[in-house]
């Protein structure tokens, strides 16, 4: 998108009312040109062609066409990056975290139901998202990393591999030190191949913040742990953290640690402090930090924003190895570069080599 110019946004959906909502919320932008919309799938990829919008909104279930068959044909002809609008239900996150394996930019909760009250906040979210799918390159790096998959797989276990690999593993509740992961936009697809290339022996705790709505992060725990050689939950108060365990982040918590005087370590769910993100990336790596201090291994990847770049270098000057993925794969290189440039990063690499670049250092602490 050249300099100056607005952004053009086709929006995708069958409902007339879904497709007045978004105008409304796109239109509070000045910056932004709302195209006119497709009605279904097979109107959508039509006017994709005709008008080549900077970035797309996309439905999910819709006649004719549905969201995901669409997605397809959008990227194969290098269209433009899409953004899914997801149905808050089970079957709707389920549906998003294919989309996103497909290749879609990023997704956003349907403006209706419980995000109502808070429709200020979200359509903030719609065009924050929107604004840095429009970025130069972002649908190269989308192509990118769709490439790299055919080429080389991610070596994901099957559910007999996973089983296998899960029944020799030390579970032991006396963990010394920790891994630290944020991300944000361009997550989810990022972080399942992180984890399903680690190794179950991981050899401490895995804590992740992905930014996510609380309805969705329940769904992604489980796609997680469908793939990972070690278990991987969605955090709940109360749990005792384990070695070779994986815990996300709950959407709306923040994830925090406290030690018991036996020594074992309690995961506790806080809404407070305030922040822009909840759960913040931050406010998780703080809290590692000061229980584990200079033995842990704290991961920032690819984002929009700056959460968790101070925490970084918190954690570098504190003697911890501090890992930013690089803007050769980062597919928002945001967090990573915040992080980087305030000088909290010591190990700059691709996404790709990044689970070997976990193990090196938590075997060096």
């Amino acid at each position: 998108m050249a300099l100056g110019k607005k952004i053009r946004v086709l929006i995708v959906e069958d409902s007339a009312f879904m497709r007045k909502a978004l105008r409304e919320m796109l239109e509070t932008d000045p910056l932004i040109e709302v195209l006119p919309p497709g009605r279904d799938g097979k109107d959508g990829l039509q006017k994709a062609r005709e008008l080549k919008p900077d970035v797309i909104t996309m439905d999910i279930n819709m006649p004719e066409m549905d969201g995901l068959t669409c997605l397809q044909h959008i990227n194969h002809e290098g269209i433009a990056p899409v953004i899914m609008v997801s149905s808050l239900t089970q079957e709707g996150a389920v549906t998003t975290f294919e989309a996103l394996e497909l290749g879609a930019f990023d997704f956003i909760p349907k403006p209706s139901g419980t995000i109502s009250f808070n429709i200020k906040k979200a359509t903030l979210e719609l065009l924050s998202k929107i604004k840095s799918a429009a970025k130069m390159g972002i649908l190269q790096k989308l192509k990118s990393k769709l490439d790299r998959e055919k080429l080389v797989p991610s070596p994901r276990a099957s559910t007999k591999q996973v089983s296998e690999a899960r029944s020799s593993l030390s579970h032991s509740s006396f963990v010394t030190k920790a891994i630290a992961l944020g991300i944000s936009t361009g997550g989810p697809k990022t972080l399942s191949d992180v984890i399903s290339s680690l190794p179950g022996e991981i050899g401490a705790p895995f804590f992740m913040v992905q930014h996510m709505p609380e309805t969705f992060t329940a769904s992604f725990a489980a796609r997680l742990n469908s793939i990972a050689r070690f278990p991987v939950k969605e955090v709940a108060s109360g749990d005792i953290v384990q070695r070779n365990h994986g815990y996300l982040a709950k959407g709306g918590q923040h994830l925090l640690l406290r030690k018991k005087n036996n020594g074992e370590i309690m995961i506790r769910l806080a809404s407070t402090p305030e922040n822009l993100f909840v759960p913040s990336v931050g406010v998780m790596m703080d809290s590692v930090l000061e229980v584990f201090g200079r033995k842990m291994v704290a991961v920032m990847m690819t984002g929009m924003g700056d959460d968790g770049a101070d925490s970084m270098l918190r954690v570098r000057q504190a003697g911890g190895i501090t890992i930013a993925e690089s803007e050769e794969t980062a597919i928002v290189f945001g967090m990573p570069k915040e992080a980087i440039d305030r000088g909290g990063v010591e190990i700059v690499a691709p996404s790709y080599d990044i689970p070997e670049k976990i193990m090196s250092a938590i075997k060096k602490l």
